[in-house]
């Protein structure tokens, strides 16, 4: 029996606590509509996305036509006027998926899908597995707000793996940044790391860009090579250390030095006194040149 006179089946989970976030499920669906039947032309304020399982039909957006069917996902936009409709025999039977959210938009032009590009192809046994995961967790009232975590990283997934399979999708390329932004990666990169042992190679090879290269942006912005900047951050960080309860021996490893007898040389050569001076006098230490490195 059908589920009414536009569907054979249909089934919608809804995810409640809805939130405003980078990105957020909406609802999830599952439907297989009578012959012809359609949507639109019509406009929504979300992202929603149908990837046909089995049957054919036709999306349009911008006035485009293009017609579907199983294995592709034509992607909704919000704000852009649109219509869809099962063809008059062998109808679709497609799955949804409604999202939001202030990153959307830049997840989807990272993964090739814009109002030019609506429709991807090849999704196969993962998409779908994706998708039936993604009802399971929005049909768990009792943990409402683990479920909705959880339908947020299968979105991801799901995304993802839509992207991935589609042949015609255009080869994954970094995108090239200013000079000023990928200086700022490397600071942050270095900010976040300082603790551990770090090299130049490392850095340069987490971020994509070649150590000479890397180096040559590094020390036009901020007036030192990578590593004078770390060593700069760890000795920062020392000071505040040697404020606290911890030994010399405890804070030079806490900021990534290996060796208690270079920290206290490095520290010495920057602040004019050595750490147990420093931390004698109550922090009373003067300026200095940033330590040298690689």
């Amino acid at each position: 029996m059908p589920a009414d006179k536009t569907h054979y089946m249909f089934e919608v989970a809804v995810n409640s606590p809805r939130r405003h976030g980078e990105t957020a499920v909406l609802f999830w669906g599952e439907g297989r509509p009578t012959e012809g039947h359609g949507i639109g032309p019509t406009i929504h304020d979300y992202y929603l996305m149908h990837t046909v399982v089995s049957g054919y039909g036709s999306y349009t957006i911008n006035g485009k036509r293009y017609l579907c069917g199983a294995g592709d996902t034509f992607l909704i936009f919000p704000g852009v006027l649109f219509q869809y409709a099962a063809a008059d025999r062998e109808p679709w039977h497609y799955i949804w998926a409604a999202f939001h959210g202030h990153r959307c938009e830049t997840l989807l032009q990272q993964l090739g899908w814009t109002p030019d590009r609506p429709v991807m192809h090849g999704a196969g046994r993962k998409t779908f597995s994706l998708y039936r995961k993604l009802r399971r967790a929005l049909h768990r009232p009792a943990r409402a707000a683990f479920a909705d975590m959880e339908a947020e990283a299968l979105l991801r997934l799901l995304l993802l793996e839509i992207a991935r399979a589609d042949p015609e999708a255009p080869p994954a390329a970094r995108p090239e940044h200013p000079p000023r932004q990928v200086v700022l990666q490397a600071m942050r990169w270095l900010e976040l790391q300082y603790s551990r042992p770090i090299s130049i190679a490392e850095l340069s090879k987490s971020l994509g860009y070649h150590r000479t290269h890397l180096s040559k942006l590094f020390r036009q912005s901020v007036g030192l090579s990578p590593m004078q900047y770390l060593m700069q951050l760890r000795l920062e960080r020392a000071k505040t250390l040697l404020d606290g309860r911890w030994t010399v021996e405890q804070v030079a490893s806490a900021v990534g030095f290996s060796d208690p007898l270079h920290f206290s040389k490095q520290f010495r050569k920057r602040y004019g006194m050595s750490p147990t001076a420093y931390r004698k006098h109550g922090g009373a230490a003067g300026g200095g040149s940033a330590g040298q490195g690689d």
